[in-house]
């Protein structure tokens, strides 16, 4: 048997591509839209045709590449019956099974995270009758299990998906290796460590989600504290069940004339990715900081930025920007009107227009707290950090809601705006400087520098005994 794990740590996702060397064939699992190629070319080197790519779910949090490995290899796209896909594929039901010469793909239905999903069990009848790997998709996960609340109600979810663990995949042996779907980095859970595979045993013994075997507690576990869901969500839905194969578009360079027209004829968004120093130091009036380094980029975009309108790139590099272009057709973003040639030294050699945001060190937070009483302090952290220790007197509003949101400050007076490290917080001081606010800072290093500088927080945190 032949088995690999395809990994992207920007947002966790995780592919496989297995069959059977001895018959020369494959199935690729959960391809996203930019793995395609490096699929092929594993499939290529290691002597296998592709003839079945299967789709553990409608996946709502990323762009498959079923469409493009179709056409490129003649593939038939597997999917369960259930997912209403407007593509040819084929229909998939609980137990039935694809062979690959001596390896056996078993399908288990397991609704939950969406009503069609489905796991994947590998056996390599070789070796034996039982599943020596289960392909979770976003079922279980290694710490964790998927959010229910993404298709249908988040109770209901919550009580299928209960069903489909308990009842379907940890009645198996203990034994049985388990790859998951998506691994740290993804909103379809809380899974916070880094590693990409583990055993239903060990799961079974120390998955907290697991362990509670009452459903109602389990209800209650799995409904509460999710990661804020972003709005293209939906849409993505609808690409990867769609007819329409997804494209990723050319990344165009334009003129600092050519930009400042689309600017000037309205209706586009100036994304800024760079680092939120280069940010901090000059951008695009208006421009909205998402820096593509660092983690979370496509997330992070999808809950700030519409999916429906173009946009303008700024970007340190021409390399930065292809780069940037793939990431965002990841989430469905495709309006990509082009770059910004030469970045913001081209632009402001034009002498366009362009402003800075002033960033704070924490001691110069702290010492200008001190004597300036007018200065407010927005933490822009979700509210579980905000809860496990915040500055006395902030106000809190989390990143994502000042897309939406009128914060929860006063307009004439400073802002300090501070979140983990200082990314989240250029994001959010972007969002609001775009609205017109002025006399905001960044604090760089947040409230992680702020607690090895030995400042105060609130509530104070518990001592050790």
């Amino acid at each position: 048997m032949f088995f690999q794990q395809i990994l992207r740590d920007d947002i966790g996702c995780a592919a496989y591509l297995v069959g059977s060397t001895q018959a020369g064939e494959a199935a690729v699992v959960d391809p996203r839209l930019d793995m395609v190629d490096e699929i092929l070319d594993l499939a290529d080197r290691e002597g296998l045709r592709i003839r079945y790519i299967i789709e553990t779910h409608n996946h709502a949090d990323h762009v498959s590449g079923h469409h493009l490995l179709a056409e490129r290899t003649g593939a038939a796209i597997a999917i369960h019956e259930l997912a209403r896909a407007a593509y040819p594929h084929l229909p998939l039901t609980d137990g039935d099974e694809l062979a690959l010469g001596e390896v056996v793909l078993r399908v288990i239905h397991t609704p939950g995270h969406r009503p069609e999903h489905i796991v994947i069990a590998v056996i390599d009848r070789s070796r034996g009758p039982d599943p020596w790997i289960l392909l979770t998709g976003d079922s279980l996960f290694i710490g964790d299990v998927a959010r229910p609340d993404l298709a249908i109600d988040g109770r209901e979810g919550a009580s299928t998906l209960y069903e489909s663990l308990h009842q379907r995949l940890l009645s198996l042996p203990e034994g049985t290796l388990v790859y998951p779907g998506h691994v740290s980095g993804s909103l379809c859970g809380r899974v916070d460590n880094r590693m990409t595979g583990t055993t239903l045993g060990f799961e079974r013994r120390y998955n907290p989600a697991l362990n509670i075997l009452d459903r109602e507690s389990f209800i209650r576990h799995m409904t509460e504290g999710l990661p804020e869901r972003p709005p293209n969500m939906a849409r993505i839905v609808e690409l990867n069940r769609g007819a329409e194969p997804p494209r990723i578009p050319e990344a165009r360079p334009l003129s600092p004339e050519a930009v400042r027209d689309v600017i000037d004829q309205g209706g586009a968004t100036v994304l800024d990715v760079r680092s939120p120093a280069e940010f901090a130091a000059g951008h695009i009036p208006g421009a909205v900081s998402v820096p593509l380094r660092g983690g979370q980029f496509q997330n992070r975009v999808g809950l700030v930025v519409a999916a429906e309108v173009p946009l303008i790139l700024v970007t340190a590099s021409d390399a930065e920007a292809e780069q940037a272009v793939q990431a965002l057709a990841v989430i469905g973003y495709d309006r990509v009107a082009g770059y910004l040639a030469g970045g913001m030294d081209a632009w402001e050699k034009q002498g366009y227009a362009y402003v800075s945001l002033p960033v704070l060190t924490v001691r110069e937070l702290w010492e200008r707290m001190s004597r300036e009483p007018s200065l407010q302090v927005l933490d822009v952290r979700e509210e579980s950090e905000w809860a496990a220790g915040h500055i006395a007197g902030a106000v809190h509003l989390p990143f994502y809601q000042l897309a939406r949101d009128n914060p929860p400050i006063e307009p004439g007076r400073p802002v300090a705006v501070i979140c983990g490290s200082g990314t989240r917080s250029a994001i959010a001081a972007s969002l609001l400087q775009a609205r017109g606010w002025e006399r905001l800072f960044n604090v760089s290093g947040g409230m992680t520098a702020w607690r090895a500088a030995g400042l105060p927080v609130t509530p104070e945190p518990a001592l050790a005994r």
